[in-house]
């Protein structure tokens, strides 16, 4: 029979694999008479010095700082007790739609405007410009007014110009 077909592309190809292996080989000795694997436990320390930086050399015993457990803090501090804030506000409602439900409430103060809805009246019926006192609290898109009552609310001070 014949020889077997080799075509240009084959040989080449096992050419370059002959090269990489040689390659990889020479990499291999290299890493070999390069690495300390005979070198002495106390080459291979790292310490940390006070500033917390890795040094090759030991720490001076002299400079030695004792430590009590106690005074390490792992934790936020607890709040001081504090008197609980008047959370009662007062605003103006700027629009509300009774047949959805929902409206929002100018605070007098910071002239936020905050969500109100019906379940917060607690059968009360408000319309736009009605003053109202009313506490706040977070809901899922950010401050609802709840215990919405009406009156007793002074109006925001006026801005001269």
């Amino acid at each position: 029979m014949g020889r077997s077909q080799e075509t240009f592309g084959k040989k080449d190809n096992e050419k370059k694999r002959a090269k990489k292996k040689t390659e990889k080989e020479e990499r291999k000795a290299e890493r070999q008479a390069n690495a300390k694997s005979g070198a002495a436990l106390e080459e291979m320390f790292a310490y940390v010095d006070e500033d917390g930086n890795i040094t090759t050399t030991p720490p001076d015993p002299t400079k030695k700082r004792v430590i009590k457990d106690e005074d390490i803090q792992i934790s936020v501090r607890k709040q001081e007790d504090r008197e609980p804030e008047d959370t009662t506000r007062t605003g103006t409602v700027t629009f509300f739609n009774t047949s959805k439900g929902y409206g929002f409430i100018k605070d007098s103060q910071s002239q936020e405007s905050i969500f109100v809805h019906a379940n917060a009246l607690g059968g009360l019926t408000i319309g736009e410009g009605d003053k109202v006192t009313f506490e706040t609290e977070m809901g899922m898109k950010g401050p609802n007014a709840v215990r919405v009552k009406k009156g007793g609310a002074t109006p925001p001070p006026a801005v001269e110009e």
